[in-house]
């Protein structure tokens, strides 16, 4: 019997065309003879809807269209089960409800690749591949994400982080803060984006407002820390969970400006449209010494457990060439096209890292089925209120 796989994508999010990418890349690898894929499109607004039209790519060229062919749904938890239903059916037509055994979000960005998802499925008690509320929450916030490797031990760059609305009421004591303790140059970034989204490159004091301005049009807390001058980017994909995981082969992607930009990720080298970030120009294996090599591996494998993670995910470093220092810059905990190229380089198939994601997913909730998440009381028995309201109760 096949297990209903529902793959969740889009959402409210400024990554939300990227998740469209990377999910029907992802629907496109699913081996059909085990599970029965089913999709659900978030818009951007928040409504979800399936239908078959979902699984090509050229259908979003109008989504108009598309969103008036595919049939809206709701997700909802009873008899024991989770269950998607339709939410209207002609006059004369059943709403079809069809059972869902694990959910696979491909979803990237705010709203939902930074624990909202998982919370969502944790709600509904619904298996679900990636990382839980937890990791994926350190995982988004970059500041977060920095202090948990700092107590673990691994190396990240120092930053600041500020609010944008303590930048507007103190522009001089946020700017002074920034050159004493980062200097220049310097990146700037919004904590909780990914994608390259609202990052810039600052050399000088007088590109410092304009790059804040830009980070502040996205989010609310912003960073600011050192850029590496003799700067390689290097990345490194993780499989697996607490127990066992696995470090890809590293990849070096290569950018076109200051920064490896948006457009560099998800619109550079590719022919007839972008492929996500298996269409970035990079070299894979990264042209690195293999202890090197090695290294960004073995870091990878720890980051992943420092910050308990599960799934896929893809760790970007910082090398900086004058030095040979390795630094963590980010990682994805939902990375754009599941790194599956990463995977296929080190010898494992999208369609198998498909399966072996479900495996992690089902052990999880297995583990979890041993929890206890109730326990008996009867602290209920002796509560009344009466007519007063509460005046007079026990508790």
């Amino acid at each position: 019997m096949k297990t209903n796989l529902a793959v969740f994508f889009g959402c409210r999010s400024v990554e939300h065309e990227v998740s469209i990418i990377s999910a029907v890349q992802a629907m496109r690898a699913i081996n059909r003879e085990k599970y029965e894929v089913i999709p659900v499109y978030v818009t951007k607004s928040g409504e979800m809807v399936t239908g078959e039209e979902l699984l090509k790519i050229e259908n979003y060229r109008d989504l108009p269209a598309l969103l008036k062919a595919a049939r809206p749904v709701t997700v909802v938890r009873e008899n024991g089960g989770v269950y998607m239903k339709e939410q209207s059916g002609g006059v004369f037509s059943r709403k079809k409800a069809v059972r869902l055994d694990l959910a696979f979000p491909v979803v990237h960005g705010t709203n939902c690749e930074d624990g909202t998802m998982a919370g969502y499925f944790e709600f509904l008690g619904l298996p679900y591949i990636g990382c839980d509320i937890l990791s994926a929450a350190v995982g988004m916030d970059k500041a977060v994400f920095k202090d948990v490797l700092k107590s673990a031990g691994l190396p990240v760059l120092d930053c600041v982080t500020f609010r944008a609305r303590e930048y507007l009421t103190d522009r001089k004591g946020i700017t002074a803060k920034i050159t004493e303790k980062i200097g220049f140059p310097l990146i700037i970034k919004p904590i909780n984006l990914g994608s390259s989204v609202g990052i810039s490159k600052v050399e000088t004091a007088a590109e410092l407002d304009s790059a804040i301005t830009l980070a502040a049009s996205f989010a609310e807390d912003i960073l600011a820390e050192h850029a590496v001058s003799a700067l390689r980017e290097i990345n490194c994909s993780v499989l697996g969970d607490a127990d066992d995981c696995t470090a890809s082969v590293c990849e070096e992607p290569f950018m076109h400006d200051k920064i490896l930009s948006y457009a560099d990720k998800y619109t550079s080298g590719s022919k007839g449209g972008s492929k996500g970030m298996a269409s970035l120009s990079r070299q894979i294996p990264a042209d690195l010494p293999e202890e090197k090599a090695e290294e960004i591996r073995r870091l990878s494998c720890e980051i992943f457990k420092a910050i308990g993670a599960n799934g896929v995910v893809r760790i970007d470093y910082l090398l900086d060439t004058e030095t040979g220092k390795v630094y963590a810059n980010e990682i994805n905990t939902i990375p754009g096209s599941l790194a599956f190229y990463l995977w296929e380089a080190t010898g494992l198939k999208y369609t198998d890292m498909i399966d072996r994601l479900a495996e992690l997913a089902f052990k999880r909730e297995r583990a979890r089925e041993n929890l206890t998440f109730t326990i008996d009381t009867n602290i209920l028995s002796g509560v009344s209120f009466g007519t007063k309201g509460a005046k007079g109760s026990k508790i």
